[in-house]
């Protein structure tokens, strides 16, 4: 069929994703500002993204520029790791052939080195300034209260520390409230770790870094649109009427603080790292109990794709492509978004490929972000590290908002589905 029709099946899944968050949901009176406003700023978001020229011209400079980082990063790899750090088909200046893909050792340091330049950004003042501008539209357009506004601005570059910029208000903030701080964490994908995306995507979708910027921006208002359908705001948010400062500690000096991110990079590889071997050993472990009750075919990955099929339909893929979509959306729910990236680019490479590149498009949108238990499990353990007494209600959204990052994801999809051009 031809691609307009699957643009409109995209138009068309964008609306009927946004109620089925209102029919699992709460089912209360929603704010229409808020509703009205997230759903025209994700479709400008889009069509600046795929339709207006200089837009298109910054994201690729943007690409460029992450591109440059990423390869600045590999070469302390290559000093500590030597070949391990090469990727397939590189060599040393010896002529030292590549080993072939290793993730540890060619991708897990981008993730300290992006960390570092972060925190350089951070001393420097830079991150400070483009949060608060990004809090500043979301407060005024989708009629957010000021919390939720700062740490959704902050969730575009940064993950579980966005909570941090919001410290204060932890304790009195409304469940819905926790509801889009949550679902802001799961749906994005914090700026640390788009590495690891780029790595594993630049060799079927060479602009992948500035869409990735791009597709964390659109999954703001997505996330609104999702969470405050499910659960919409009935109390008044103690911020309703400010919009808070961002306050971050600051290092002595550059150094140090290039220093500090570079050591929270650390943790953040091993963290990662630590939740790929737990989690696929884990899937492992089910998977060989799935196939001694019910056979040889049946896998967690398998069901879970089933499950995930309708939403492939939604995002406007071609039919052939539904089966596949599904068990790489299904997968990320425990294997992680990595995993499902470096799936996707896996069975892209092969031949002949089994996606079009609008629909590379379209997963690589609807894979952006922190859906999958671990993530939930990270989450509610840091926020209620922050704010004991709010255990409670932390840990009954978090999982409710895997449920509505998730939906928010698959709006984001359905954005670019029905705008990208072929």
């Amino acid at each position: 069929m031809d691609e307009n029709f699957y643009r409109l099946i995209s138009l068309a899944g964008f609306f009927l994703v946004a109620l089925m968050a209102w029919i699992t949901g709460s089912r209360k009176k929603i704010n229409k500002k808020t509703i009205f406003g997230s759903i025209t700023l994700a479709w400008v978001l889009g069509a600046l993204t795929f339709w207006i020229s200089w837009s298109r011209a910054a994201l690729q400079w943007i690409n460029d520029v992450l591109v440059a980082f990423l390869t600045a990063s590999q070469k302390g790899a290559i000093f500590l790791f030597g070949p391990l750090a090469l990727g397939p088909g590189q060599t040393l200046p010896d002529h030292t052939p590549s080993i072939g893909f290793v993730l540890a050792f060619q991708v897990l340091p981008s993730v300290i080195f992006f960390s570092a330049i972060i925190s350089g950004l951070y001393y420097l003042g830079v991150m400070q300034a483009v949060v608060q501008f990004f809090a500043r539209i979301f407060y005024r357009l989708l009629s957010l209260s000021g919390a939720e506004s700062l740490s959704a601005a902050a969730n575009i570059f940064v993950g579980i520390e966005s909570s941090l910029t919001i410290k204060p208000y932890l304790k009195s903030m409304t469940r819905s409230e926790l509801l889009t701080l949550m679902t802001c964490m799961m749906a994005t994908v914090a700026s640390t770790v788009m590495g690891i995306y780029v790595i594993a995507l630049h060799d079927i979708f060479p602009q992948i870094a500035g869409h990735l910027v791009s597709a964390s921006l659109i999954s703001i208002p997505c996330a609104v649109i999702a969470s405050k359908l499910s659960l919409p705001e009935q109390a008044t948010p103690e911020t309703l009427d400010k919009l808070p400062q961002e306050k971050t500690e600051k290092a002595s000096n550059g150094m140090v603080s290039l220093i500090e991110g570079g050591t929270q990079g650390v943790k953040m590889a091993v963290g990662i790292a630590t939740v790929l071997i737990v989690v696929l050993g884990l899937e492992a472990l089910l998977d060989l109990a799935l196939a001694k009750s019910f056979g040889q075919n049946i896998s967690a990955q398998t069901l879970l794709g089933w499950v995930t099929v309708p939403f492939s339909a939604l995002l406007g893929l071609r039919p052939e492509e539904w089966q596949l979509a599904g068990q790489i959306l299904g997968s990320r729910f425990i294997e992680t978004e990595v995993s499902a990236y470096f799936t996707l680019a896996q069975v892209q490479l092969s031949d002949p490929t089994p996606f079009t590149q609008r629909s590379v498009t379209i997963l690589t949108y609807a894979l952006c972000g922190f859906v999958h238990l671990a993530s939930m499990g990270i989450f509610i353990g840091g926020l209620t590290a922050l704010v004991p007494s709010r255990a409670n209600d932390i840990t009954v959204m978090g999982g409710r908002a895997l449920w509505t990052a998730f939906l928010a994801t698959i709006l984001t999809g359905c954005i670019a589905g029905a705008l990208v051009m072929s």
